[in-house]
């Protein structure tokens, strides 16, 4: 049986959730369920309970939910069957059977099963658990980026050069759906050059180029202001003071944009571009939808002080109605001398040519071309290349750099397009005995568990540090350290970015399409004072920020659900009605009752992708909130379910959203799905679909209060966001360390996996919930640590095997 043949399920039911009464540790396994036969303990203690219990909806001639639990023809084929048992297993985790208003099980008689289904039909053993098989991974497109840039200093687009990756569990991290087409190899071909014409581009140096933010040129008279924003309105000047120590001819370069309206406007003003308070360009600005306008002039510089300033003057005010526009200075850039007199060499060349411009003795430069090419090698495969691979590449460079009008660096520049296209840099193979053996468990080497851990955290190749504890043998050793290095490193930004981003979602946000201006009411060209691009991204920005400052900080992940504290910048806090924030700078903010804000639930990220173009949406909102923070998501929807809209064309205009929410879910098919997430979407309800706190709706105070499935009441999104921090917080960190766990390893969760994300969901119970200490467990574990071959330990029946007949 292929990990396939349980997807259905497991996205149906969910992977884990908590227990009835949070328990500070996992429990035990029951007397008699290790010692006895499972025929014997099933008999004798899981069957007495199954019919005490299950009978009901599922014995004796029922198979409500098409779940029969005492049909099939022996015990060996009702034990195979596991689809049945991981349904079983799976409603007991996460105690949603037996229904809330029947008879439930004692927590012993429940755990009884719960192990029994482990042991005996599962087959999983938590003190040797099974690591899995992980197919062999394509880099994506997030990490061949980060990889080539980490590895050459390039910036390659990626997004523009490939395809989309597909998905799989939720994360473009997963093994099986990143295949590579003939297509796709051709674009890496292609890819390979362009980025190896960019290596090339200066490795005869280039004119000296000095780029100056926009934020550094400033205002002489008020040095709080600067280039990024100079509205058109006010007369401003900002500039910036330095010495030239080489006199000639200079092209002065301003890159620039026009903000402040997403519709055309006549507003105008004048820019004047001054060396040394002389003019040597102007310009008039007016509405411009370029991200980037460039104004460039070539003039003569001496030698000495000089002064750079652009000089912004009012022109056509706006009409009434039009928005007015700002400049905003992205970076100013000097290039010269242009005649060449003076060359440098970018710290980008250094990457590959590690000791500057090549010897010029040809024994010299045989050695320089095997030092470089074998350390490229070495982190492009992310282990030490072989000496006959080495060979081959020191042959295609060596015979490349003697052809005519070849160089020594275009030589490795050579050698270097056949590394990029080869299998060990574009998959991360792993090194293993006994590749078909299913039964044959091995730790990964440390190369493999370098870049396991590199590409976990840092979407990108082992550092050197982190390629010489494994090649030392250390690096398993000091794992621990490793992390809490790695993420203080600014590239553990694009984990907390990537896993977030695909967790929740937040990555949508900037993109999403949202019918603002019928949301609020407004016209089109005002919505973007509420809803720009600007304010899309602060919302990402703030959950993405979030999970990043408790994670470094090693808080609770339970703040992320209940934090009394946000991170914010002016247009956000605008947004959300929060004053005396200001500047553009995302930063961490207290929050008071009255901001109606606090974790994640009330983040315009979440509010805004689980809503629908021009309405709020209850179901995906508390379907959401199932699949992403309690791993429990409800089973897909019916066929032929009428939407919403056409029950409200049926009732007319005025009907609340929970009014209409009642009409829509009056099928019986309908409503025993709607109960799990309904009351959840409708706790949130007091936020629009932009995220934008709301108190009524067509004059009508808005009714937030609502009861989880199991039982817990609450009044509003603070009381609901208690709930799911407290009497349901094993849910939620069950559902986190599969969410993190999935990531990591690049495979979905399947039933063997159990053990291990039960233990680490336990663990962070005891840790008092702290989000490193996951990671420092999901690390450690045997999934990460570890793998076995190809192929499954054991078969199990088809789905239909142990139905009624």
């Amino acid at each position: 049986m292929t990990h396939r043949s349980f997807k259905p399920i497991w996205l149906a039911l969910g992977l884990l959730a908590a227990l009835a009464s949070p328990a500070a540790a996992a429990p035990s396994a029951p007397t008699g369920v290790a010692s006895a036969s499972p025929e014997e303990s099933y008999r004798q203690r899981v069957l007495p309970v199954l019919e005490k219990y299950c009978w009901d909806c599922h014995g004796d001639g029922m198979d409500k939910g098409d779940l029969a639990l005492d049909k099939f023809e022996s015990l060996e084929k009702h034990f195979s069957n596991h689809h049945l048992w991981l349904a079983v297993w799976k409603n007991l985790e996460s105690n949603l059977m037996p229904p809330e208003k029947k008879p439930q099980p004692s927590e012993a008689e429940k755990q009884e099963i719960i192990r029994w289904i482990e042991r005996a039909v599962f087959k999983v053993d938590p003190a040797n658990p099974d690591p899995g098989r992980v197919t062999i991974r394509r880099l994506n497109r997030e990490e061949y980026r980060n990889t080539v840039y980490d590895l050459f200093g390039v910036r390659f687009d990626t997004t523009e050069a490939f395809p989309a990756d597909d998905t799989g569990y939720g994360f473009d991290t997963i093994g099986d759906v990143l295949n590579l087409s003939p297509l796709l190899m051709e674009k890496y071909l292609d890819a390979a050059q362009e980025i190896v014409n960019e290596i090339l581009k200066n490795a005869g140096g280039r004119i000296p180029v000095v780029k100056v933010e926009g934020d550094r040129l400033r205002n002489p008279a008020d040095d709080a202001k600067n280039g990024r924003w100079m509205p058109f309105a006010n007369e401003a000047t900002v500039q910036l003071t330095r010495t030239n120590q080489y006199p000639g001819r200079y092209r002065i370069a301003v890159d620039l944009s026009v903000r402040g309206s997403e519709e055309a406007t006549t507003h105008t003003a004048r820019l004047r571009l001054l060396l040394n308070g002389q003019e040597i360009e102007t310009r008039q600005l007016g509405w411009d939808n370029r991200r980037s306008i460039d104004i460039s002039k070539e003039t003569e510089v001496g030698k000495g002080p000089i002064t750079l300033a652009l000089h912004l003057e009012p022109d056509n005010p706006p009409a009434e109605g039009e928005n007015q526009l700002s400049l905003v200075v992205n970076d100013l850039e000097v290039t010269g001398p242009l005649d060449g007199s003076r060359l440098e060499f970018p710290k980008e060349y250094y990457q590959v040519f590690l000791d500057g411009p090549p010897p010029k003795s040809a024994t010299a430069r045989a050695q320089y071309t095997r030092k470089i090419l074998r350390y490229l090698a070495d982190r492009a495969f992310r282990r030490p290349v072989d000496d006959k691979t080495l060979e081959r590449l020191v042959s295609l460079a060596e015979n490349a750099a003697r052809q005519p009008g070849m160089t020594f660096e275009k030589g490795i520049g050579h050698a270097l397009t056949a590394v990029l296209t080869s299998p060990r840099f574009l998959f991360r193979a792993e090194i293993q005995p006994e590749p078909n053996n299913p039964g044959r468990i091995v730790n990964v080497d440390e190369f493999s568990l370098a870049s396991r851990l590199s590409y976990f955290l840092w979407s990108s190749l082992p550092d050197d540090e982190l390629f010489k504890l494994a090649r030392e043998g250390k690096l398993r050793a000091n794992l621990r350290a490793q992390v809490d290095r790695m993420l203080k490193d600014p590239r553990s930004d694009r984990f907390i970015r990537n896993f977030v981003g695909q967790w929740l979602q937040t990555r949508d946000v900037t993109t999403i399409n949202v019918n603002a201006s019928r949301i609020l009411g407004i016209r089109n060209d005002e919505t973007s004072r509420y809803f720009g691009s600007r304010v899309r991204q602060a919302m990402r920005d703030e959950t993405d920020m979030m999970f990043g400052y408790i994670l470094r900080e090693n808080r609770s992940a339970l703040e992320f659900i209940t934090a009394d504290y946000t991170f914010l910048n002016e247009s956000l806090a605008n947004f959300y009605k929060i004053p005396e924030v200001r500047g553009s700078e995302m930063r961490k903010v207290s929050l008071k009752p009255e901001y109606h804000r606090g974790g994640v639930l009330t983040h315009a990220s979440f509010l805004v992708v689980t809503s629908n173009p021009t309405r709020t949406s209850p179901v995906k909102r508390g379907l959401f909130v199932l699949e992403n923070i309690l791993g429990t998501p409800a089973p897909p929807a019916p066929p032929n379910v009428p939407t919403l809209e056409e029950t409200r064309q049926n009732l007319g205009r005025g009907y609340t959203m929970r009014e209409l929410m009642v009409v829509h879910r009056e099928k019986p098919l309908c409503a025993s799905c709607h109960a799990r997430m309904d009351d959840i979407g409708l706790g949130l309800e007091n936020f629009n679909a932009l995220g934008m706190w709301r108190d009524e709706e067509y004059g009508k105070p808005i009714d937030t209060a609502g009861k989880l499935i199991t039982g817990e009441k609450f009044n509003n999104v603070a009381e609901l966001s208690r709930v799911l921090a407290t009497s349901r917080k094993m849910d939620y960190y069950r559902c986190l360390t599969e969410k993190l766990l999935t990531y990591a390893i690049g495979r979905g969760p399947e039933y063997y996996d159990s053990p291990t994300i039960d233990r680490l969901a336990h663990q962070l119970d005891r840790d008092g919930g702290k989000l490193r200490n996951l990671v420092y467990g999901i690390v450690e574990s045997a999934p990460f640590q570890k793998r076995r071959g190809d192929g499954e330990r054991f078969t199990a029946t088809a789905p239909e095997e142990g139905k009624k007949k």
